[in-house]
């Protein structure tokens, strides 16, 4: 047999209205933990990827970040944020930019450590920008993308001292080791790296 439950008291009744009456605005904010930061790059769109696929790291105190890879996807925009996303892949970049408009995607936080140079010392001291598109097919490499990818990259050296120089800005095949051709032969180098410095 069930006992009845005891009546509320009127005290704790008037004490839920005027609980209910409190503006949710001076209700206490959710923890800090719980909400999702802006991205690190202005006009970024967060996307992130598997916490399975890159290092939590405090960059630059706990690694120097010294140069910007560039990649092009081998793939279209969206199925790379999935393979990011997948956590048996292993694999991930910061940035993924969309051909068609330049829409950037951040996937890992500049502060962490990416898993896209194939080296980790590299990887390490690196930011790695991923561009939608296929190293034999130069239709991908649009102005937009171009453009949108050279303020990312600009803003990135200017926010680690990071010389907007080709010794600094290079592309995945130029990492020791690397089995990768991508950006490409169709990548344009000297267009890009002017206008990184003119962003």
């Amino acid at each position: 047999m069930e006992l009845a439950r005891p009546r509320p008291s009127r005290r704790r009744l008037l004490q839920g209205t005027a609980l209910a009456a409190v503006p949710y605005a001076l209700l206490p904010r959710p923890r800090s933990g719980t909400q999702v930061p802006a991205p690190d790059h202005h006009g970024a769109e967060w996307q992130p990827a598997s916490t399975a696929n890159y290092t939590v790291a405090n960059r630059p105190t706990t690694h120097s970040v010294e140069q910007v890879i560039i990649h092009v996807t081998q793939t279209a925009f969206t199925k790379t944020l999935s393979v990011f996303q997948n956590p048996a892949k292993q694999v991930s970049a910061h940035y993924v930019v969309r051909s068609a408009d330049g829409h950037i995607a951040q996937c890992v936080r500049e502060a962490d450590i990416a898993w896209h140079a194939g080296g980790w010392e590299h990887n390490t001291r690196s930011v790695g920008i991923e561009h939608e598109g296929w190293v034999d097919r130069p239709e991908y490499f649009t102005d937009a993308l171009y453009e949108e990818s050279a303020g990312l990259t600009a803003a990135i050296c200017a926010k680690y001292g990071i010389p907007m120089d080709r010794r600094h800005i290079i592309g995945h095949y130029e990492v020791p080791g690397t089995d990768h051709t991508d950006p490409g032969p169709h990548w344009d180098w000297s267009r890009y790296i002017r206008m990184v410095n003119s962003a």
